[in-house]
């Protein structure tokens, strides 16, 4: 049986009398979306801090590909290729749409010397960041200021800016936040066809995307992995469904 490509193993975070996260374990296999989902402070979005490198343990070993990354800071995660999504977007407003994604794909490429030089004059920028814009439907928008875009927009221009790295592994923390349901739906239909491309764990409030995209999820709850298993065993799970006291019927 193939390794997990991500492995958690008794992580730990503690900022003063809360543990935030409390022995966390996990594996993501290779090619699963693998969601993470908890009530409000269940320490979600701690965890994808720690996987992404923003934030260090207070114990406890992250794996990477076989690789243990617990003390790598977050710009070798990226080039390892663990690729982050953030609750708030986060774009350049005054640029193009293209050029967003184009400066991502230099960031890829190690070129931050050239920061400044105009995308327009380089088409190995160009050409991957058009096609990227492509694949998440964006390529109308591709000479839009970033900032006229409407929030569902700005949403999946943020993920290509992820996919423009290259990533074997996307950390996805609520894409859909604040989205209506016409956005809603168009992020769920793209994250859909993503996880045939790509290994991705998804921390995600809208249940009826979670369920119908995880091949497995996780719990958590004060910070500690309650229960794992497919969208069945999780709603079933009578401790899981304590643990959303009142609100159950957002796992029917």
């Amino acid at each position: 049986m193939a390794e997990p490509l991500l492995v958690t193993e008794g992580l730990f975070k503690r900022y003063g009398g809360l543990a935030a996260l409390d022995d966390v374990s996990l594996a993501v296999d290779a090619g699963e979306l693998h969601a993470v989902i908890g009530p409000n402070g269940a320490g979600k979005t701690t965890l994808v801090a720690h996987l992404a490198g923003e934030l260090r343990p207070d114990g406890g070993t992250i794996h990477f590909a076989g690789e243990d990354i617990t003390q790598l800071p977050a710009h070798a995660r990226a080039a390892r290729g663990l690729g982050r999504s953030f609750q708030v977007t986060s774009i350049f407003g005054d640029l193009t749409v293209i050029d967003n994604v184009a400066l991502a794909v230099q960031a890829r490429a190690g070129h931050s010397f050239r920061f400044w030089r105009p995308t327009e004059e380089d088409q190995t920028l160009r050409g991957p960041a058009l096609q990227i814009l492509g694949e998440i439907g964006l390529s109308d928008r591709a000479f839009v200021i970033a900032a006229n875009l409407a929030h569902g927009e700005k949403r999946a221009l943020e993920l290509a800016m992820v996919l423009a790295t290259r990533p074997r592994l996307l950390l996805l923390d609520e894409p859909i936040a604040g989205m209506g349901p016409e956005d809603a739906g168009h992020m769920v239909k793209l994250l859909a066809d993503l996880k045939h491309r790509y290994t991705i764990l998804l921390v995600e409030h809208d249940m009826d995307a979670v369920f119908g995209l995880a091949d497995r999820v996780s719990v958590l709850v004060y910070g500690r992995v309650l229960a794992t298993g497919d969208a069945a065993e999780i709603r079933s799970n009578e401790e899981v469904r304590r643990a959303y006291l009142g609100e159950e019927d957002l796992l029917t």
